[in-house]
């Protein structure tokens, strides 16, 4: 069961938390290891209830609420939402509950979008939940009402990408048709609206072309996050190296080896968290 926030330690000292349906997130967590060294983390995967692109709205508040609620018992000083549908169900619903900062995937990735494209034709690939929501739809038109945006759900790559199935034939014929229906819309622009399919950007950068600019949110949201702190006051200043540590609510050694590839750094510790752990740690 996660502890209480210790009232003793100065919030600078503590943890980021941050939160993925399953191992996409480290796309994320990865930049924020390379943009703030000093800084710790604390990662949670909730693989047992992985994919989150098929669930509705209600269950995302929900998984999120409890992740949300047990990262902030564990004592962190910013949440950051790593997981593009529960960013797009839960993100307004999280900052209204929780005392705690919180930071979302979607809106870092249509900025760099919109001062990326020269043709105002943007595309989002992306889970069915997102794509469902118009999270991207809104961001982006608040940012460029007169941008054209092409949406295409991916149903089934990222469960492909959790397995650690980045190079197969089948990845590679799914990646081909949903980028063919893109394609013909003629983006100049592509945002990868899931932390998983970074992981695949060879793939997706060769379907889509040369000419067209794909956007990978996971830096933006480095940079957010360092704006936060910055303003805040929570940013660390010392030369330490930061640590980072890991729950999941599935198997721990299929977390630990698969996340270990793509996050190309060790993954020592690794606690697993039961959903009934999860359902008391809801706020």
């Amino acid at each position: 069961m996660a502890q209480e926030r210790p009232d003793i330690r100065d919030p600078i000292d503590l943890p980021i938390g941050m939160f993925d349906s399953g191992i996409g997130g480290l796309t994320v967590l990865h930049e924020c290891l390379v943009a703030m060294p000093s800084e710790d983390f604390v990662y949670f995967g909730d693989t047992a209830r992985f994919p989150y692109g098929p669930r509705s709205r209600a269950e995302l508040e929900l998984f999120a609420d409890q992740i949300a609620g047990f990262l902030e018992r564990t004592g962190v000083k910013l949440i950051v939402v790593a997981c593009y549908s529960a960013t797009a169900a839960a993100l307004s619903h999280l900052q209204e509950r929780l005392a705690t900062p919180i930071v979302g995937v979607v809106m870092p990735g249509a900025r760099a979008a919109v001062q990326t494209s020269r043709y105002r034709r943007i595309g989002v690939m992306a889970t069915e939940a997102t794509v469902a929501s118009g999270s991207y739809v809104r961001a982006i038109h608040g940012l460029d009402a007169g941008a054209d945006i092409y949406q295409q759900a991916c149903p089934g790559l990222a469960e492909f990408i959790q397995e650690g199935d980045v190079g197969s034939r089948e990845v590679a014929d799914a990646v081909r048709s949903f980028v063919a229906p893109l394609r013909q819309k003629r983006p100049d622009v592509v945002i990868m609206g899931c932390t998983h399919y970074p992981l695949v950007a060879a793939l997706l950068q060769r379907q889509l072309g040369r000419n067209v600019t794909l956007v990978n949110p996971a830096a933006e949201v480095a940079r957010e996050v360092e704006t936060v702190l910055e303003r805040q006051g929570l940013a660390r200043r010392d030369d330490r190296e930061g640590d980072y540590r890991f729950y999941c609510t599935g198997d721990v050694e299929a977390f630990r080896a698969v996340g270990a590839r793509f996050l190309q750094m060790p993954l020592d510790e690794v606690v697993g968290v039961s959903l009934d752990e999860l359902a008391a740690a809801s706020p």
